[in-house]
This record gives C-alpha cells, sequence and structure tokens, in this order.
C-alpha cells in the first residue's frame, strides 16, 4: 500500500529500500533462549502458577497413606487396593512430598521466587533513596483535582504544603513547573516492602521445610500397656530420617504406656453407640536421666519431649497367648498387636512361634471385643470395648521362612508352604478361646491360653528442628500480605499558579498505584487541611 502523504523516495518505500536492508529478525541462539526462559520462570505469574500447581500436586498425600506418617496405613492401603496400588506406587503417590515430580515443583518454585524477589528488592530500594517524581504540567487530568484562590504568595503556599505533607507521612521534594513552584510527594513504600516481605518469607519457608526435612526424622512404634518406646532406632517399629540425619538427633529419652483409656457412647438407646468420644494414653516420659513425669497423648494433643512431638495415631488390642508345649513348659507368652478391622475392632493378627515346639506353628488369629452370633451363622463384633472377648485362631505347621535371612511382614502369614492342622480346610476345628481359657493343639503339639488382653497405641515420634522457623515465616506471610493489601500507595500534587494579574491559585490533585477508592478524599483533606492552615475560607 502506498502512503500519498510520504514522497516516492521515502525509505519506508519499498520501492526505495535496498534489497540488503530488508528487515529481518533476529536469531536469538543459545544464550537469548536462556535469557527468553529465565525471564518466563521468574515472572510474577509463573510464580503464581508453581504456588498454586504445588497446592494441587499436595493433595494425594491427604487422599492416599504416606510412608513417612503411615507405613502401616500404606501396607493396608496396598492389602485392600491390589490393583491401583502398583500404578500408585509407580508415581511414587505413597511418598507424595519426596517424590521426583512434587520435588521438581518445589525447586522451580523456590528458583522462581528468588528471581522474582531480587531485582524488585533492588528496584525497590532505588525508589526509596529517590526524589519523588516531577509534578505533571497538566494536573487537571488526575484523580481529585480541585484549584483554590490563596492571598499567599506563591513559594508560602508551597511551603506550607510541604509542612503539611511531611506531617502525613509524605516523602517531599521542591519543584518549578511551567515558571510555577510545586511539591510533589510520595507515601505508601510499606505496601510495596510487604510485598517483598511477603515473597521473601515465602522462601524462607521453602527452606525450612526443606532444612526441616533434611535434618529431622519421623518414628512409630507400636507401644502395648506396660511396655515402653526408648528414642533409639532400635525400638522403631519404622523410621523415616531426613536426608542430613544423624544418630546424634535422638535425644535419649523414654515413653511407657500406663494405660490407654477409650471413652465410647453406652447409651443404648442412641444411634451412635459405640462411636468413641475420647481416647487417653497414659503415659510416664524420662528425659535422659531425669525424673519420670506423667502425661497424656490424645488426639491433636501431642506429647512434647526431647525436641519431638509424640502423637497418638492409633489403638487396638493385643492379646497375650500363652503357649506350652507337651510338657507345659511356656514356649511363648507375649502380646501380639493385631489390625483393627472396622469401628468395632474386630482384628487380625498373625502369631509366629518359630522355637520350643516340635514343629513351628503360624497362627492366623481373629479378635472380637464383643463377640455375637449374626444370623448367618458366623461371629461378629458388635461394640469396641471389651464385654464378651472370643479369640478365633487357625494354626498351620511347617516352615515359616523366618531362618533364610530375608524380612517378613509381621502381619502376613505365607501359607504356601504350611499345613493347616485346626481351622476351616483341618480336621481339627477352629480354635476359640474366651479370656482365661486354654485348650489343647493338635498332634500333641502342646497347649494355648488367651491369657490377658491389653491395649495398644501406636505413637508417631516427629522431630522437625524448623518448625518455629516455619511458624515465624507464615506470621511474615500473612503479615506481608496484609500491609501489601491495605496500604496505598499514593502520589500528591500541590502547584502555586501566578496569573498575569498577581493573583495566585493552588491547584490540588493525586494519583495512586492501581486501585485507590479513598484517593479523591485523601486530595479534598490536604486541601481542606492547606487552606486552614494558610487561614483561607474553603468554597462551597
Amino acid at each position: 500500500m502506498t502512503d500519498s502523504s510520504r514522497p516516492s523516495d521515502h525509505y519506508d518505500s519499498t520501492a526505495a529500500r535496498p534489497v540488503e536492508d530488508t528487515i529481518t529478525q533476529p536469531r536469538l541462539g543459545p544464550v537469548g533462549y536462556l535469557r527468553f526462559f529465565w525471564r518466563q520462570l521468574t515472572s510474577m505469574k509463573t510464580a503464581l502458577f508453581l504456588l498454586l500447581l504445588l497446592a494441587i500436586a499436595a493433595i494425594p498425600g491427604s487422599l492416599v497413606p504416606q510412608v513417612s506418617s503411615d507405613p502401616n496405613g500404606v501396607i493396608q492401603f496396598k492389602a485392600n487396593n491390589p490393583t491401583i496400588a502398583p500404578v500408585l506406587d509407580t508415581l511414587q503417590v505413597f511418598t507424595t512430598y519426596s517424590s521426583v515430580w512434587f520435588s521438581a515443583i518445589y525447586l522451580l518454585l523456590f528458583v522462581s521466587l528468588i528471581g522474582c524477589v531480587i531485582p524488585r528488592t533492588k528496584h525497590h530500594f532505588d525508589a526509596l533513596r529517590a526524589r519523588p517524581p516531577k509534578t505533571p504540567a497538566n494536573l487537571q487530568r488526575l484523580e481529585g483535582f480541585t484549584t483554590q484562590a490563596s492571598p499567599a504568595d506563591a513559594d508560602v503556599a508551597i511551603a506550607a504544603g510541604q509542612k503539611l505533607l511531611k506531617r502525613q507521612g509524605y516523602r517531599t521534594a521542591l519543584y518549578t513547573v511551567n515558571g510555577s513552584p510545586t511539591v510533589s510527594a510520595e507515601r505508601g513504600y510499606l505496601r510495596e516492602t510487604g510485598n517483598l516481605v511477603f515473597h521473601s518469607a515465602l522462601i524462607g519457608v521453602l527452606v525450612a521445610v526443606g532444612l526441616g526435612g533434611g535434618f529431622g526424622y519421623t518414628g512409630q512404634r507400636v507401644v502395648v500397656e506396660g511396655y515402653a518406646l526408648s528414642n533409639s532406632l532400635a525400638s522403631y517399629d519404622s523410621f523415616n530420617p531426613g536426608r542430613f540425619f544423624t544418630d546424634a538427633a535422638l535425644e535419649p529419652y523414654s515413653i511407657g504406656l500406663d494405660s490407654f483409656v477409650p471413652t465410647y457412647d453406652d447409651d443404648l438407646t442412641s444411634s451412635s453407640l459405640g462411636q468413641v468420644l475420647d481416647y487417653t494414653a497414659n503415659v510416664t516420659a524420662t528425659l535422659g536421666g531425669g525424673e519420670p513425669q506423667e502425661g497424656t497423648i490424645k488426639v491433636n494433643e501431642p506429647l512434647a519431649i526431647g525436641g519431638t512431638s509424640v502423637y497418638l495415631l492409633g489403638n487396638g488390642y493385643a492379646p497375650v497367648v500363652t503357649v506350652r508345649d507337651s510338657d507345659g513348659t511356656v514356649v511363648f507368652s507375649q502380646p501380639t498387636a493385631f489390625l483393627p478391622q472396622d469401628a468395632n475392632l474386630f482384628s487380625l493378627g498373625i502369631i509366629k512361634i518359630p522355637d520350643g515346639l516340635k514343629e513351628q506353628i503360624g497362627i492366623r488369629a481373629l479378635f472380637y471385643p464383643t463377640a455375637v452370633l449374626t444370623d448367618l451363622g458366623t461371629i461378629a463384633s458388635s461394640y469396641p470395648d471389651l464385654v464378651n472377648p472370643q479369640l478365633t485362631m487357625e494354626v498351620y505347621t511347617g516352615d515359616l521362612g523366618l531362618d533364610n535371612g530375608q524380612g517378613t511382614n509381621a502381619y502376613a502369614l505365607d501359607t504356601d508352604s504350611l499345613t493347616q492342622i485346626a481351622g476351616r480346610t483341618a480336621d481339627s476345628p477352629t480354635i476359640k478361646l474366651g479370656l482365661g481359657d486354654s485348650i489343647d493343639l493338635p498332634n500333641g503339639l502342646g497347649s494355648i491360653e488367651l491369657t490377658e488382653i491389653p491395649r495398644f497405641v501406636s505413637l508417631d515420634v516427629h522431630h522437625d528442628p524448623a518448625q518455629g522457623w516455619v511458624l515465624v515465616f507464615a506470621i511474615l506471610v500473612l503479615a506481608g500480605l496484609v500491609t501489601s493489601l491495605f496500604i496505598p500507595r499514593r502520589r500528591m500534587w500541590i502547584t502555586a499558579v501566578t496569573a498575569a494579574d498577581g493573583s495566585v491559585s493552588l491547584e490540588y490533585a493525586g494519583l495512586a498505584r492501581g486501585d485507590d477508592p479513598g484517593l479523591t478524599a485523601a486530595v479534598s483533606e490536604i486541601a481542606g487541611k492547606h487552606v486552614d492552615q494558610l487561614g483561607l475560607k474553603v468554597e462551597s
């Protein structure tokens, strides 16, 4: 297309432009692409997107049991969901917070926030040292513009206005625009400071969480009434150390479980019969060589000791089964934690006795705290407390696989190489025991007795050395956010214009960075106070 307003030989004319001067887009090259991707990564939009993505990525960790906090729950989940469990395991869902994909989002967010904060901090410090901007030549285009005749000298009026603005917390500077004296003022730098504090505190939270996870640890232990947990590696059933964990982080202490007291709804007319009202674990804690101290652990009320927090995760029954050989000698007598299967604490337990009898025996047992006979002729538990306890057992003999040097699951019994001697597929029926009952084992192996039924609790010991720092940074995040949202960034100008006849008029106007509904009122307030200071009468 030809522009008739330009001569034919103008440089922009295609006919006049030399072929060698044809415009071509520059190639970025490796450095240019790196700069482009860095700017994209460190943009505020990317940081907000990564923050949202991190929150979404954390959701699986709250929906699926985690190895770090509930390893038994992971085992149970895999047993109940054999189809989807391998897929989730491959995707590292059971270790969400240490997975490759979660760590990648975490690190990208960390880098993005640093890339955002550093240049903005430099820019903010430069703005703090700089003078307020020069007054615009035409204040009438700005917010809240108002004018007032002034009998005072222009310089006197501007000097008074500068003092007024300083008392209002503004930084001021005097200028001369079109021959008229003017004062330029600005305040609200704390808004950007709060914004920087918010983003810096987010980085602090990420660093604290990362270091806390690296130097911290979590451990789980099942403790039966009358037994104790000691804070040592050998004492834990499962232990998940951080990357930088050392044995020196384990401060010596012990926690003995004196009693576990559950409170159930026992109103026979209530639809919530048997529902849990409260759990209380009464413990005796001993730190180092100090005096024993009594305490309690409740749900959401952990015990703080030795730099750790001890939480109550679960509970159940640990029946004491006593096994004697054919001569009456006790070969096994200890509590065994049974895994609850429902709200009425119908529980499953595995007992393995490798020594003391003529053959190794394994027992798959079911425990019913309040046994009742159903319409189908099966046994069920109708209440979680011990009203009519009953233990049923299927007994197997053979090689338990405990002598091959490989670890086995204490809550599972592999019956492939075992022979059932009491149970549904054996000549002898399933063994049924009440509290204090004893019965002979088949094949003259000896006898078995249900001696006692104590309770057990599952304790989670959590050590996070950065927990206090996370709290501090979280408070700073909130404080920075509130500051950046509620402190307005404003610029204010007062100009004294002298007319040809020597009269002086005062012009007031303001400008805000972002939305500021109160700016017009603020300009009017400044104008009113300035007028009062000069002893003028405000025009209606």
